[in-house]
């Protein structure tokens, strides 16, 4: 099978530890594999290099652009489609079939993508699917603007969505996502997706809530609640039957709950320094 015309691109920051799979996984099935670096010094590049990978080096300054859109604006991809693998994401021969059936017909301007996670050990099947949308036309659009100015040290896009113009299908066959690194590590990574969600929930005025999809309104009015935590954790481990992945299936819904949990109380604690304070 000829390369297909994607541009595969996995930003990283010391990422030695998962991302020789993940650059196996690509290799020879796309036309173009860059490895976007936020100086690492564990080696990362070198071993991109290896791989037979590209790499470029973003340096961010703390302001707009994040890696993902510096990438779309600094290197455009000269393929006609853009795909954004995390280091520890892998993509199988059956994902590749599909997009290979899929992209020479289809009129969208980019597809959802289903991720199977891994906790613990384990392969998570039940529970909230992991979906993003990480494959898109080039020039279709790019990550939404949020004018952080110094307010986080997440050099990546992490919770910011791609804004397209035309539609958007989805991908059936499914990427692996193992991170193997640890529940502290998880933890460590999840205290800093709270503290950025809490900032930028505080500066979401109605014109940008509004800009919003739906899903992503419902969350930023609810993120405050303190119902929350435990009304996604009987969401995640009862109705959609995470009990059926066991003890991973509990602690990952647990550490979730706990994740939205950390979130609400940065907000509430901003919001009562800020009445204070008048």
């Amino acid at each position: 099978m000829r390369p297909l015309p994607i541009t595969v691109s996995i930003p990283v920051r010391n990422e030695r530890a998962g991302l020789p799979l993940c650059l196996a996984s690509v290799r020879g099935a796309f036309e173009d594999v860059v490895v976007i670096d936020s100086a690492s010094t564990d080696g990362t590049r070198e071993i991109a290099l290896a791989h037979g990978a590209r790499v470029v080096d973003f340096q961010w300054n703390g302001r707009f652009p994040k890696k993902r859109n510096w990438f779309l604006r600094t290197h455009p991809p000269t393929t006609p489609w853009v795909l954004f693998l995390d280091a520890d994401e892998f993509v199988d021969a059956a994902f590749c079939d599909e997009l290979a059936r899929v992209l020479p017909t289809t009129t969208h301007s980019g597809f959802w993508l289903t991720y199977d996670n891994w906790f613990m050990g384990r392969r998570l099947r039940h529970g909230t699917p992991n979906r993003k949308l990480a494959l898109f036309r080039v020039g279709a659009g790019e990550y939404e603007r949020i004018d952080e100015d110094r307010w986080s040290h997440l050099d990546m896009e992490i919770h910011e969505h791609p804004i397209l113009t035309g539609t958007i299908g989805e991908i059936s066959a499914r990427i692996d996502h193992r991170d193997d690194r640890g529940l502290e590590h998880w933890k460590r990574r999840h205290e800093a997706y709270a503290a950025w969600e809490a900032e930028r929930a505080l500066r979401l005025d109605a014109a940008a809530l509004a800009a919003l999809t739906p899903r992503q309104r419902t969350k930023y009015r609810s993120l405050a609640r303190r119902w929350l935590p435990m009304a996604y954790f009987f969401e995640e481990y009862l109705r959609r039957c995470g009990f059926l992945d066991g003890r991973a299936g509990f602690w990952h819904a647990w550490h979730k709950a706990l994740y939205f949990s950390d979130i609400g109380r940065r907000i509430r604690g901003a919001v009562r320094a800020e009445t204070r304070a008048r």
